[in-house]
Order: structure tokens, then sequence, then C-alpha cells
């Protein structure tokens, strides 16, 4: 029996001493949480198993001491059950470590559960934040497409008033007076329209609107179109061009939303436009709309249309003002082949592009066809409008500079002759018995030439700009 008690004792050793070695290795190992609770368990079964083999081992050393009371044996029997007894104590002290790792291992278990809860709950969080983020930005999104669609309604409905105030004139347009009038047509007539037929459509009341879309070949400037036109040329007279260049911008920009930007009314405001802009002396700018104008009247209303003509002539003008003179004669002469297709070779519009050439071929030295030129506008304007007619005195006029700049003086003289003439005849009545006498009292001595050059200075400023 002592033998075997010995052999529990260091049996028992021999565990405890492999059971730390055990776990020392697993926990340098780094087991799982799994592995180290199904360990323990192990344990703890292991020492339920020796506490209750050394409990009988004790028990049997107690009743061989109980049944031999020797001295001797009884003093080996109380050492191996003082044994025993430490070796339970140390049993009982392993199996509440393992109690202890156990609940350790329960509340690790539950901190773990809560761990993972939590983790779920903060990707959640993160799920709802970035949720609210990308509803955030769609809701930014929408406000800055609503203060978008503010603004475009805003500008619609400025623009909307804008065209209320135009359209108010369409009822009655203004009249404009004779001062104005002159003192406009110098300066922009002869860009837009350019064209006595097209300046006369712009300015005319409704009721001859049928007559001049017809000598346009059927396309009829819109009231609005002429009204605004009145109002550029009042602005543009006044020098406001601050206000005349948006009016124009903006009923361009109207009539693009509106019509296209192919479209003849479209070009009617180009040509308005490009009005204003040479007026600035902004060639540039007006020529690119001018060349635009004409590509979209040549599309919509065709090659040989007078609408194109009046848009060359433009061209052609505003090339005569930069110098460009061999860029605006081949213009000039399409304007003026269209003009004679369609209107005739005697109309007075043919008379004017005639004028026109003359004066961009007189720029160039060709005296002979400028000769050419004027003499046939001279014999349109005389036939069709009359010899009283402002026309029939301003083409003489520029028909006695020019032979002048050749030279030609005696044709010259007879010219002025006939233009001072029939100027004192209109104003005062025959100038028979006055001639004579008027000029001795004038201080310039009475000569030919004396006259000739007399005519020139005063008459001069009357030739009419390209």
């Amino acid at each position: 029996m002592i033998t075997d008690a010995a052999n529990c004792v260091s049996l028992f050793v021999l565990f405890q001493i492999s059971w730390s070695k055990g776990m020392n290795l697993r926990v340098v190992n780094m087991l799982s949480p799994e592995e180290i609770l199904c360990s323990t368990q192990q344990v703890i079964a292991g020492l339920e198993a020796l506490r209750g083999e050394n409990r009988s081992l004790l028990e049997s050393l107690q009743g061989v001491m109980e049944n031999h009371p020797a001295p001797q044996s009884g003093s080996v029997e109380q050492e191996k059950s003082s044994i025993i007894c430490q070796s339970l104590e140390r049993i009982e002290l392993g199996l509440s470590e393992a109690q202890v790792m156990m609940a350790l291992s329960a509340h690790l278990g539950s901190l773990e559960a809560e761990k993972q809860k939590l983790r779920a709950q903060v990707r959640r969080l993160c799920q709802e934040n970035q949720w609210l983020r990308d509803e955030l930005a769609s809701a930014q999104q929408r406000l800055q497409e609503r203060e978008q669609d503010m603004v475009t309604l805003e500008e619609q409905n400025r623009h909307l008033q804008f065209m209320l105030s135009i359209r108010k004139y369409d009822q009655e347009e203004p009249q404009l007076d004779d001062k104005n009038t002159s003192s406009n047509k110098e300066s922009l007539d002869d860009l837009f329209p350019a064209e006595d037929e097209e300046q006369s459509q712009m300015s005319q009341p409704h009721h001859s609107s049928a007559a001049a879309a017809a000598q346009q070949g059927g396309y009829e400037i819109p009231a609005r179109l002429r009204t605004l036109h009145n109002l550029v040329i009042q602005y543009a007279s006044q020098g406001r061009y601050e206000v005349a260049v948006p009016l124009c911008k903006q009923a361009l920009e109207d009539l693009e939303k509106s019509s296209g930007h192919i479209h003849p009314d479209v070009a009617t405001m180009l040509n308005i436009l490009a009005l204003v802009y040479r007026d600035q002396n902004k060639y540039k700018e007006a020529a690119n709309l001018l060349n635009d104008a004409l590509t979209i009247r040549e599309k919509t209303l065709g090659m040989d249309h007078p609408a194109v003509a009046a848009t060359l002539n433009n061209l052609a003008v505003l090339y005569g003002k930069r110098g460009k003179y061999k860029e605006a004669e081949p213009l000039c002469k399409r304007a003026l082949e269209i003009r004679e297709k369609v209107l005739g070779t005697d109309h007075p519009d043919v008379a004017k592009q005639l004028n026109n050439l003359a004066l961009l071929c007189q720029n160039q030295g060709k005296y002979q066809e400028v000769e050419l030129y004027y003499e046939r506008a001279l014999h349109i304007y005389q036939s069709k409008l009359g010899p009283d007619d402002a026309n029939v005195a301003k083409t003489k006029n520029n028909l006695a500079s020019c032979y002048l700049k050749q030279g030609k003086y005696r044709q010259a003289e007879s010219l002025y002759k006939e233009i001072l003439t029939r100027a004192h005849e209109k104003e005062f009545g025959s100038v028979e018995g006055m001639k004579q006498r008027k000029f001795q009292c004038s201080s310039i001595p009475y000569s030919p030439q004396n006259l000739s050059l007399t005519s020139q200075s005063s008459l001069q400023k009357e030739e009419k700009p390209l």
C-alpha cells in the first residue's frame, strides 16, 4: 500500500510538471480560446480523477493506521498520509485555478461577443453615416440645381419684361424727326440696312410691309425688329452704346432660342449688331457678324436674294473703311449683279450700288471704270428720280471729284456749275444777271479754275461715304 501511495504521489507530481509544461508550451504557441478551454476541461477531469484516487489512498492509509497502531509503521503511514494530504491540497489548488481559467475563458468569450456586437454596431453606424453623407450630397446638388433654375427663371422674367417693353412699340412705331434721321443716315444706314429699300422697310409702318416683303423676295422683316432697329439708331446717335449693344445681344439670343441660328431674322439682327460695332470702330467684330449673316441669308433666302446683296454691300463698305479695297470690290460687284438681276438695270438701288463700286475703284486709281459707273448711276437717277433729286447732285459731285483727281478741270468745272446753278435756282430762282455780279463782289477773282475749286470745297463734304 505504501508503495502504491508513493507511486501515486510520483504520478501526481509528474502530472503537475507535465501539465505546467504543456500549459507553458500552449501559451507560447498562442492557442485559440476554444483550444485553451478544451485543454482546461481535460486537466480538470484529470485532476478530479487524481483527487478521487488520493482520497481513496488516504482512506486506506487511515484504515491501516487504525488496524495496526504500531509506532514504527504508524510513523511511516503518517508521513505518507501527510504527503497525500499535501497532494490533495495541490490538486484542490489546481482545480481552483482551472475553475478560474474556465470562468476567465467564459468572461473573455462574453467580451469577444460584446466586441463583435460593438463592431457590428460600428459597421452599421458607418453605413448610416455614409448614407447620410450621400443624402446630404444629393440634397446639396438638388439645391444647386434649384438655384440655377431660379437664376434661369429670373433671367427669363427679365427677358420677358424686355420683350413686353419692346412689343408696346409694335402698335405704334416711333417716328424719328428729320434732324435725327439725316444725322444718323450718314453714319449708319450705309452699313445696316445699307440700302434704301431695306432702310425704308425697317422704318415704314405695318400697312406697307406686304409691298416691302414682295420687294425683298418674300421675306418680311418683323415689326419687332423694325422697332428695335429704330431704337438702336437712337441710342447709337446719342453715343449710348452701353445700352445699344446689350439690347441687340439680348434680342439676338432670344431669336436664336426661338427660331434657331439659321434664320433670316437672326441674320437681320446680326446686321443691326454689326452696325453698332462698326459705329464703335470695332471692324473685326462687325466683319465676323456680317460674314455670319451673309452665310445665313444665302442658306435661307438663296444666293440671288436682295437681302444677300444688302449684306454683301455692307461687308464691302466695311472692307472699304478698313482700306481693303481689293477685297471689297468683288463683293460690291456681286451685290450689283444681284440687284440688276432682281430689280432691273435702271433701278435707283442699282445706281446706289454703282456709286459705292465707283468709290472703291476710285480709291484704287481705276478712273476709267469710275467714270463709267458714275455716268451710269447719274443717268439712272435723272431718269427715275428727276434732275432735282439730291442723289443727282451727289453723283455729279462725286464725278466732278473724279475729274479733278485726273486733272480734267473743264469737265469738273462744268459739273460744279451745274450743281451750283441747280441749287441756286431751287433756293432763290433764276441766276441770269446775278452770276457776274456775285463773283465780282466775291473776294475770290472770277475764273473758271477758281469756280471749280470753290465748288469742290463747298460740295466735297456732300460726297456720299462708302
